[in-house]
C-alpha cells in the first residue's frame, strides 16, 4: 500500500495569473507587460508588480515627448496611433512598433537601473557598471523610437 500526502489545495501554489494589460491614453494603444517582458528580455524575476510600474513610467516618458504630435494627429482626424497613415511592417503599423519599442526600451532601462540596487556586494558593484553602458543605449534607442515616430531627425547638434 502507497500513502501519497497532499497538501490542502489552500496550500497548493497556483499559477500566476496573466498581466493586464496597461490601459493608456485612447491615442496610444494599451501596453500588454507580456509583450514588453518577450520584446525586452525582462526575466520573471522582476514581478508584475515592478513591470508594471516601470511600463507606467515608461509610457509618461514617452508621453512628453509624443503630446504635440498626437494632438496634431487627434486634429488631422486620426483617433488613434494605429490611424495615422504609415507603412506597415508584418502587419503592423511602424507608428506602432516604434511606440511600443520605445515603451519597453525605457522601461526595461529603468528596470535594470532601480533592480541592481538589491546587491551590494563587490560582484554586484562590479554588475552595475557593467550595465551602465546599456543602460544608456537602452535610452539611446527608445529615444530613436520616439523621434522616428514624431518624425524628427536622430541627430541633434549644439553650436558653441
Amino acid at each position: 500500500m502507497t500513502f501519497v500526502a497532499t497538501p490542502p489545495a489552500s496550500e497548493i501554489e497556483q499559477p500566476a495569473a496573466p498581466e493586464t494589460p496597461v490601459i493608456n491614453d485612447g491615442f496610444f494603444p494599451d501596453v500588454d507587460p507580456a509583450a514588453v517582458r518577450a520584446a525586452a528580455r525582462i526575466p520573471t524575476s522582476i514581478t508584475p508588480a515592478r513591470l508594471r510600474a516601470a511600463i507606467l513610467g515608461a509610457i509618461m516618458t514617452v508621453g512628453i515627448d509624443v503630446q504635440q504630435f498626437a494632438t496634431i494627429q487627434i486634429a488631422a482626424g486620426h483617433a488613434t496611433l494605429a490611424a495615422v497613415p504609415a507603412p506597415h511592417l508584418d502587419g503592423e503599423s511602424v507608428q506602432l512598433i516604434r511606440y511600443q519599442r520605445a515603451v519597453a526600451l525605457y522601461a526595461k532601462a529603468e528596470l535594470i537601473e532601480r533592480h541592481r540596487d538589491f546587491d551590494t556586494t563587490a560582484a554586484g558593484g562590479s554588475q552595475a557598471d557593467e550595465l551602465t553602458p546599456s543602460i544608456g543605449e537602452l535610452r539611446r534607442d527608445a529615444q530613436h523610437a520616439v523621434r522616428d515616430l514624431v518624425g524628427r531627425g536622430r541627430t541633434v547638434v549644439d553650436l558653441l
